[in-house]
């Protein structure tokens, strides 16, 4: 259309003025820019409002951003390799139930991973890769660190390029292949090389084996565990080299390896696992452990493999904590929905104060939608600022609860930068959190009747008992979901005191773990058991230890080892633990039959084991044990074997305190099958443990300098396996206290404000008679009746709502009726403080003064 300009207007050619726009621009915009500065201004002249307008919702919206940045970084995130979705994960489906020594449900046999990486119909790719502790350096410098052994072809599957020097290859990855160098991480760069080009060919010391330093790997890359980070990666192929003796590589019966493979173009995950699927019987077939017995073999046959997503990686801490984060994020979300329900009464509040401007504007000839626009403005001002606040603080509180969920043995790194999930998610919780505080307002505002506002002399029109309806609604509302999420605390924290109180049956206190590594002492196999006895030996002749004692297995510590036994007619499946003489004593288990071991107790001598009272239960009906017989089913290493029950031992936790004790045996640690040149031993002390730690590391450093010793206090360690239970009891309690102090201020906002308006009722009630007994009544009964309907709201959501909390509770149901009681308790005595001071301040009025108003 052609047009020419006239004035101030673009005219068309028709001669017609365009009144949507001027010389500066459109004029909605014009409008729009008008109504933000004018409602800056107005939030300049409220301060107090708006500081704390913006921390309450910076509170909320930070909590909310921080919950979602752990979920993003813990399992929505995808890897940060060349094109992560067509990864996918090759594991056993259902798992490999109970088969075999495993590092984990989803970890292959390197037989396994051979046959694997030959079907290559729907996949152009594998690789595989084992995460596990390293021991570098030498000597007094010698540390653990985090460490990959990886197929050669890991780097160039998923596109990693080095920043410097080469990664590995599958030329690297060949049987035998000796040392051939290692890849190290860009931190591990840039913290023991300083960051410099002449890392290349440097000397590292891994397993006290030198080799040289063949590449780094981006800043990006932290490996394929989700919540871990790499220090060094050596080939696969070089485990026996870097660890002599080890038969990781060879046996069919350890399970250590993760695999993943690439999807070719045009192939889909369902086809991967069809592929797979019809490949098991094969490949399982190819590769059966030997020394199985005939049922196990049949159980291992049966298992089929099949392909997952694998974009995200493997996800410890995405797995384990899963529930919790959501809970935690339905959590922050109710925070939030309560922090606007006070904020919209707030609001609400100063559009009664400004009735009178609003209908000054609206006679002037204002519109409905320009009133709504500046009042809305005025909460997206709010809105904004109290998410950019936010941000900020998320990443403090995110980076808080990764340190909460850290343990010495456990450390966890996630990745909680700030990526386009978190932006669209803060986005929209802020339009979300403006449109739910600024709505009603603003609506409220431009209905306002202006003859009547300004016929009423700026009293205000909304002392009318209708128009508390809405404030009266939220008030309700806060309190329900206060309720709910008080609940939610008294649960959690109840939960976790129930475990830190539970007796798992043996001593926690004053007991210290020593994981003691003899492998650089170069000991031939045959005496590892001779010299853990020496070594028990110097350990109980240092003077503040009580007593001291080797076993296979840690108590609470998550792992697990079962054996297949027979008891007469019975057969199941026991756990089994090989410890040495006066293990009891140390861990202060009582015996309910029979006796201990002792030193006669040897490889040589008849097998023996000791009991405990579940084992009794399952396999002997509850009956006298001693005597009886264990058969063990034969495993690799572990030959079919007949022990002699020589004592009963009362039941303790095995591998976590929520879980149902197992049957278990005890037997010697000098009959113990197998050969490993590591031990742990529990050490009973009776000094301060700092005391206890250097008395007992002085004395084995000067017997073996180069042995490796770790310390651990047990007691410490069985809380760390209590993490996941602190962190909720910890974050769902702030949160329930935080909900219950916004609804009692929300509360008493709304009643202080409801008495206000009928400052003029009240004062004509004293007038005629009404004591100030009458009125403080009248204002509880108002209280009263708002918080019987909020907590009745509250108590039936509360039940709905924990129920899909139930795993994460123990000795508690979701309905557990003194948890339901004492919160909605608390939270009465919170409702009635909170009105009691509007309520005697209603007392004190003047009924004159009142009146004057009229």
């Amino acid at each position: 259309m052609l047009s020419k300009t006239t004035g101030k207007h673009n005219v068309p050619a028709d001669g017609q003025p365009d009144i949507t726009t001027d010389a500066r621009g459109p004029l909605w915009l014009q409008g729009v820019l008008q109504d933000l500065a004018f409602a800056l201004r107005t939030l300049r002249k409220s301060p107090a409002f708006a500081v704390t307008a913006i921390l309450t919702l910076a509170l909320g919206v930070g909590a909310n951003t921080a919950i979602f940045q752990l979920l993003d970084a813990a399992r929505l995130r995808s890897l940060p390799v060349a094109d992560p979705a067509s990864l996918v994960k090759v594991q056993i489906k259902g798992g490999l139930q109970g088969l075999g020594k495993r590092t984990s449900d989803t970890s292959l046999s390197t037989a396994l991973w051979e046959q694997i990486r030959t079907q290559r119909e729907a996949f152009s790719g594998f690789l595989a890769w084992r995460s596990a502790p390293y021991s570098i350096g030498e000597r007094d410098q010698e540390r653990l660190a985090q460490g990959l052994w990886v197929s050669g072809e890991m780097f160039p599957l998923l596109g990693i390029v080095p920043v410097r020097g080469r990664l590995f290859t599958p030329g690297d990855d060949r049987p035998d292949c000796g040392i051939s160098g290692a890849v190290i991480s860009y931190s591990l760069w840039q913290s023991e090389f300083g960051g410099k080009d002449s890392v290349i060919g440097s000397r590292i010391v891994v397993y006290n084996r030198p080799t040289q330093v063949i590449g780094v790997t981006p800043p990006s890359f932290f490996g394929l565990d989700v919540g871990k980070e790499f220090d060094v990666a050596l080939p696969a192929c070089s485990v026996p080299s870097f660890i002599a003796g080890d038969t990781t590589l060879v046996r069919r019966d350890v399970f250590w390896l993760e695999v993943m493979g690439r999807l070719r173009p045009g192939k889909s995950l369902a086809q991967a696992s069809a592929q797979l699927d019809a490949a098991s019987p094969g490949i399982l077939e190819a590769t059966m452990p030997s020394e199985y017995s005939a049922s196990l073999l049949d159980s291992y046959k049966n298992l089929r493999l099949t392909a997952y997503p694998g974009r995200s990686g493997i996800s410890s801490p995405g797995e384990t904590y899963d529930t919790s984060l959501w809970l935690l994020l339905g959590t922050t979300a109710l925070v939030l929905l309560i922090a606007c329900a006070n904020l919209a009464n707030l609001m609400l509040a100063r559009a009664s104060s400004r009735e009178k401007e609003m209908a000054v504007r609206l006679a002037l000839g204002a519109s409905v939608g320009r009133i709504r626009q500046q009042l809305l403005l005025e909460s997206l001002v709010l809105a904004v600022c109290g998410s950019i606040l936010g941000t900020g603080l998320a990443s403090f509180l995110s980076r808080t609860v990764v340190k909460l969920l850290s343990t010495e043995n456990n450390p966890i790194y996630l990745a909680t930068n700030i990526d386009w999930r978190v932006l669209s998610f803060t986005a929209f919780v802020a339009v979300s959190t403006c449109l739910l505080f600024g709505l009603a307002p603003a609506f409220r505002s431009s209905q306002t009747q202006p003859a009547a506002v300004l016929k009423s002399g700026g009293r205000g029109m909304t002392a009318g008992r209708q128009k508390f309806s809405f404030q009266q609604t939220l008030v309700v509302s806060q309190i329900a979901f206060s309720l709910v999420l008080l609940v939610g605390a008294l649960l959690f924290v109840r939960s976790f005191w129930n475990l830190q109180t539970l007796d798992p049956g043996f001593r926690e206190s004053g007991i210290l773990r020593a994981y003691v590594s003899f492998r650089r002492l170069d000991i031939p196999a045959d005496r590892y058991e001779i010299f853990k006895r020496d070594l028990l030996e110097q350990i109980r002749s240092v003077p503040v230890v009580e007593s001291a004692a080797t076993t296979t297995h840690v108590p609470l510590d998550g792992s697990s080892w079962s054996l297949a036994v027979r008891v007469g007619s019975v057969e199941g499946s026991s756990k089994f633990n090989w410890v040495s003489p006066s293990y009891f004593r140390t861990m202060q288990i009582p015996f309910v039959a029979g006796r201990d071991f002792t030193a006669r107790d040897t490889s040589q001598s008849l097998p023996v084991a000791i009991v405990n009272e579940t084992f009794v239960r399952q396999f002997l009906g509850g009956g006298n044990p001693l005597g009886k017989t264990i058969r063990t089913t034969a495993e690799p290493h572990y030959p079919e074997t007949e022990y002699e029950i020589v004592g009963m031992v009362k039941d303790t936790k095995y591998d976590g305190l929520r879980e149902e004790i197992p049957p278990e045996a005890f037997a010697p640690a000098q009959q113990y099958p197998d050969k490993y040149y590591f031990t742990n031993v529990f050490i009973r002390f009776s000094s301060p443990p700092s005391a206890a730690i250097s008395a007992i590391r002085e004395r084995l450093i000067q017997l073996y300098p180069d042995m490796r010793v770790e310390y651990h206090l047990f007691q410490t360690e069985v809380q760390n396996g209590l993490v996941r239970e602190r962190l909720m009891a910890l974050l769902s309690g702030f949160f329930g206290a935080l909900a219950a102090l916004l609804a009692m201020i929300g509360l008493y906002g709304v009643i202080s404000y409801i008495i206000a308006m009928r400052r003029n009722e009240i004062g004509i009630r004293m007038a005629l008679g009404a004591s100030r007994h009458n009125v403080m009544g009248i204002v509880l009964r108002q209280t009263l009746a708002l918080l019987l309907l909020g907590v009745g709201i509250g108590l039936l959501l509360a039940v709905a709502a924990t129920n899909g909390a139930r795993t994460l509770l123990y000795g508690l149901s979701p309905s557990d009726p003194l948890s339901l009681i004492g919160a909605a308790f608390f939270l009465a005595l919170v409702a009635l403080a909170a009105s009691f001071w509007p309520a005697y301040r209603a007392t004190r009025y003047d009924p004159m003064n009142a009146l004057r108003y009229e």
